[in-house]
């Protein structure tokens, strides 16, 4: 199968937000879903959005089959310049375990880094995320706030980009700048 990575462009905004739904549906609930797709239309309407950091995966018919968006955060209102959540995650159901979200989260990490970034956070399993270099944000210095409701400390997680970058990047993470979460 030919793929391809590419930053968002128009032509992909509803498609992509077709696949992150039906993704989400399939593996949690609708209404879970609809919040996924409300929070990705509102980070594309903030200012803490990167349309060069919110990738799609693309196959040979040009159907977007993964999906990763990496947009700028803060903690404690400072950071914004060097910090990024990477958040949500999806790749088209029938594709899962083929490494499609490794490859996009590699690339925008990459990415991300070449741009001038030093940390990334991300909420999630750490089983999906360990392998990929990231680490318990707790250990950091980075702590989810009361608005965060983790199911476990370890699904916060960090990945440097700067050697000891978490070193002065450090704070609450707090969601409260989402309206979609709250």
């Amino acid at each position: 199968m030919n793929r391809k990575i590419l930053s968002m462009e128009y032509k992909y905004l509803q498609s992509s937000l077709g696949m992150i739904r039906r993704t989400f549906t399939n593996s949690e609930t609708a209404e879970e879903a609809q919040i996924v797709v409300n929070l990705v239309e509102e980070i594309r309407a903030n200012d803490y959005y990167m349309p060069e950091l919110e990738l799609i995966m693309v196959d040979e018919n040009d159907e977007v089959i993964g999906y990763a968006m990496f947009s700028r955060f803060h903690l404690e209102g400072k950071f914004s310049d060097e910090l990024l959540i990477l958040n949500p995650v999806a790749v088209k159901t029938e594709l899962q375990r083929q490494h499609i979200s490794k490859e996009l989260i590699e690339y925008g990490l990459e990415k991300a880094k070449k741009m001038g970034f030093k940390v990334v956070i991300v909420e999630g399993n750490p089983m999906n995320y360990r392998n990929r270099g990231f680490k318990t944000s707790l250990n950091f210095g980075i702590v989810a706030g009361e608005s965060v409701g983790l199911p476990a400390p370890e699904c916060l997680m960090v990945q440097e980009l700067e050697i000891d970058a978490c070193k002065r990047i450090n704070g609450v993470v707090d969601y409260t700048m989402y309206k979609s979460l709250n």
